[in-house]
């Protein structure tokens, strides 16, 4: 179902008899996909729900030679075969295997295929963001953020899930939803390139899901139970069952970690969490025409907040639910053309809750309470006759949301109204006026960066909570259209894709989108390049008090943005440009150079170090890179891939919308947290024979984001202790500890072991802003899918270790965009698991 495609056809001898009971199978030497079916009396086969990828075909029966072809899958229209084996000894038998050359792909975008048996060997090393690791670790360009999120190509977290079809541009981060399990999913196609016409709303990167499916599934099934480090715990089941009409998929997860959230401090406090999904997927197929499934999946997230050591005494906490509910039909007319249609709801509730005693909570108590509901439907028409394959469609949605938010200040230093001679916060509770305060104190002078709007709601000065309610709902529909067009090794796709959004702010996108590729088959080379035009729509998580703030606004500006004005959708015109080669039968090399000029460019705002984030735009942005990826077929028991991405994400102020908590930022070109010189993942893989035990590992290095809170000697020194000691700062032989910070420092000497710090005079937003500091990290997985070599029933051992070396590094540090967090330290996983 949705964009997943069907094989099927007929196994003949030279007479035209049917074969029966003959095997044939479908590969890819690349992601590992691989499928086997028996013929039927009739000499029929079929394979539902293959994702779409180039494979590797072949039969063979007693008394016939092999047969070997290539399959391109490129179309939910079912494709057709009508294969004959020739006898055996009738020409020279040679055994063909599928090689790199087989799964070169002539399409004019970049695109990285993950199946789940390689999903499944991955080191996770986030709890309950599965399905993040993944992508990060398969898909080029894709930077690793705190809290399971991530930076597709330049951007924060722009990224379009379609599931089976359903489109979901909501944030699916443990922080604002919880993600569909990974043992659900069948395959990703994880799109970096130029997006196809039929995908919309956040376009840096495209997940193109298939879950797994129980159609003609005799009965299979699996249970992993897991133990790791922070008192991790949980247990992943699977049930898989069906004929060639009936089927059904179900998967079942728990977990509870001491460490669910990336914490502000290396040693985790306040970290415990726990999260459960249950997820259903029943397909009926009554005839060869009609198909139908159901998606069902529902989840929970419960955490606590991390503390830093200047807030020992917090204690908040966050719940969010979910539920989701998709259909599918789909009808095939003649053999050309497939008619789909998928109807959806989906809704996430998010409680935050405060600590009990306002002022344990430091420097603001908060609580929080939305709902985000978004229903609607898409369909459409493939169709595919000679060389066109062609799809038009619709999709038409509704969003509606609910939100709830308090918030109180509760340190009286945070937005101080006066400060001493020497530039000190001091308390003086009974002064809301910055004219009282030489009256108040002897030398007390009004603070130049006060945010009047903030004294209002000051608990230490008499203040009340600031109390937001609002309901709203933002109304979508789209159509598009799309061919692709093959003429021998050129392949021509166009697009058109138009847009409606209304909501707080209403506007209509037109979206062309064009893209060339060229196969020469003769040096193994596909050549690329596109253009496309898309229409990028504001996060829907907290849009409605985002877009109630600003001067005249909600409290009289109480967040200090520069306008009340809603957030408006952004339009991006990008180019691509890139190549894959296939090195003799043993490699892929994929590589991509992208630019992206953007119009209304968004990010989110994050409210101290809480999973609260506000969505916000800036004028417009430009961003450019390169990714690139290596990828092997196995060889003798061994597979590789590296990924690589380089990128430059440059901001052109002011914020034109949305919520920034703290002071607005520069209103010239600054280099956001987007930013990254380089990324780069290794997965090397080993495992002799399919039976045999393996091993994996893992080494991961970014060169460090952008994190523009300390970009001089100055900055460092005005850090509290704990934030001293979390980015390593010295001065001389001095290193700052929880009870010893450095307050003054007269030397050339000084510098941060987890962050770089620009020389003196330096610093610039733009071209040299201060950065996290480079890290290496290095994860090793060993384990045996079959123990005791048994025929049905198998059991698996695995153990992993992430973080080897128990490198102390930082993702982020005081980010207005991210936080404090920490990088994961040294964690031991160990796992087993029984499959049947």
């Amino acid at each position: 179902m949705g964009n997943a495609g069907t094989i099927f056809g007929t196994l003949q001898d030279p007479s035209k008899e049917v074969v029966a009971g003959a095997k044939v199978e479908i590969s890819n030497p690349i992601t590992g996909y691989r499928r086997l079916v028996l013929t039927d009396p009739s000499g029929n086969f079929r394979f539902s729900n293959v994702p779409p990828n180039s494979y590797h075909l072949n039969a063979e029966a007693p008394g016939f030679s092999k047969l070997d072809q290539d399959v391109v899958v490129r179309t939910s229209v079912p494709i057709n075969l009508t294969l004959s084996l020739k006898l055996e000894g009738s020409t020279s038998s040679v055994t063909v295997e599928a090689d790199s050359t087989d799964v070169l792909e002539t399409v004019p975008f970049a695109h990285s295929d993950v199946d789940h048996s390689s999903l499944m060997k991955l080191p996770s090393g986030s709890p309950g963001a599965g399905l993040s690791d993944a992508i990060t670790l398969s898909a080029p360009g894709v930077v690793a953020d705190s809290n399971g999120f991530f930076h597709p190509l330049g951007d924060h977290a722009q990224t379009s899930f379609s599931i089976d079809g359903q489109p979901i541009s909501d944030q699916q981060s443990k922080q604002f939803s919880t993600q569909i399990p990974v043992n659900a999913i069948q395959s990703m196609e994880l799109i970096t390139g130029a997006p196809p016409a039929e995908f919309g709303d956040k376009t840096s990167l495209v997940v193109n899901a298939v879950t797994r499916s129980g159609l003609d599934q005799n009965g299979h099934g699996s249970l992993r139970l897991q133990y790791g480090s922070f008192g991790t715990i949980s247990e992943d089941a699977s049930l898989s069952l069906g004929t060639s009409k009936f089927g059904n998929f179900l998967a079942f997860n728990t977990m509870r970690s001491g460490r669910f959230l990336d914490t502000p401090e290396f040693r985790p406090m306040h970290a415990v969490g726990n999260n459960g999904t249950l997820f259903d997927r029943i397909d009926y197929k009554p005839n060869a025409r009609d198909s139908f499934h159901v998606n069902l999946f529902a989840a929970r997230n419960w955490f606590q907040t991390p503390i830093t050591y200047d807030q020992p005494g917090q204690d908040q906490r966050q719940k969010v639910t979910t539920f989701n509910i998709s259909g599918g039909y789909q009808r095939t007319i003649g053999t050309d053309i497939l008619l789909t249609f998928t109807p959806f709801v989906r809704r996430d509730h998010l409680n935050y809750y405060p600590s009990s005693d306002a002022f344990a909570d430091n420097p603001a108590t908060v609580q929080q309470e939305r709902y985000l509901t978004n229903y609607g439907f898409r369909g459409d028409v493939a169709y595919v006759k000679g060389r066109h394959n062609l799809k038009f469609g619709t999709q038409v949605m509704q969003t509606r949301l609910s939100e709830e938010f308090h918030l109180g200040i509760t340190d009286s230093s945070f937005n101080p109204v006066c400060l001493s001679a020497g530039g000190d916060p001091l308390a003086l509770p009974s002064v809301t006026d910055p004219n009282a305060c030489a009256g108040a104190m002897p030398g007390a002078t009004p603070n130049p960066n006060l945010l009047p709007g903030l004294v209002g709601i000051d608990l230490t000065r008499g203040g009340t909570p600031l109390f937001y309610n609002n309901r709203g709902k933002v109304n979508q529909y789209a159509f598009y259209g799309q061919d692709s067009i093959s003429f021998g090794n050129l392949s021509v796709n166009i697009g058109l894709r138009l847009d409606s959004y209304n909501g707080l702010s209403a506007a209509t996108g037109v979206q062309p989108r064009a893209g060339v590729s060229y196969h020469n088959k003769r040096t193994g080379t596909v050549f690329r390049t596109s253009f496309s035009r898309t229409f990028e729509t504001p996060y829907n998580e907290n849009l409605l008090i985002s877009s109630a703030t600003g001067a005249g606004g909600l409290a009289s500006n109480v967040f200090g943005a520069y306008a009340q004005e809603p957030l408006r959708p952004g339009n991006r015109n990008q180019y691509n440009a890139g190549f894959q080669q296939a090195i003799g039968k043993w490699a892929v090399i994929d590589a991509d150079y992208f630019w992206k000029y953007t119009r209304n460019a968004f990010d989110f705002d994050t409210l101290f170090n809480t999973p609260i984030q506000f969505p916000i735009s800036w004028r417009r942005s430009a961003v450019d890179g390169v990714s690139m990826k290596v990828s092997t077929v196995n060889i003798h028991g061994f597979q590789a891939y590296t990924t690589m991405g380089h990128t430059r994400a440059r901001y052109f102020g002011p914020s034109n919308g949305g919520l920034i908590f703290n002071s607005p930022l520069s209103t010239s070109v600054f280099r956001i947290d987007h930013d990254q010189a380089l990324q780069q993942t290794t997965n090397l893989r080993y495992q002799k024979k399919k039976e045999s035990p393996w091993v994996a590992f893992t080494w991961r290095y970014d060169s460090g984001m952008v994190s523009g809170a300390v970009p001089d000697l100055e900055s460092a020194l005005g850090l509290t202790a704990a934030q001293q000691s979390a980015i390593g700062f010295y001065c001389g032989g001095t290193y700052a500890s929880l009870n010893n910070p450095i307050t003054s420092c007269g030397g050339s000497n000084y510098g941060a072991t987890r962050l770089n710090i620009p020389a003196p005079g330096t610093a610039n937003d733009d071209h040299n802003p201060p950065r996290i500091a480079p890290r290496h990290l290095f994860d090793i997985s060993a384990g045996t899918d079959d123990l005791f070599h048994r025929e049905k029933f198998k059991t698996s051992l695995r153990f992993t270790v992430l973080n080897m070396t128990n490198q102390a590094s930082l993702y982020n540090f005081l980010s207005t965009f991210s936080g404090t967090h920490f990088v994961a330290p040294r964690t031991y996983q160990a796992e087993l698991g029984f499959n049947f």
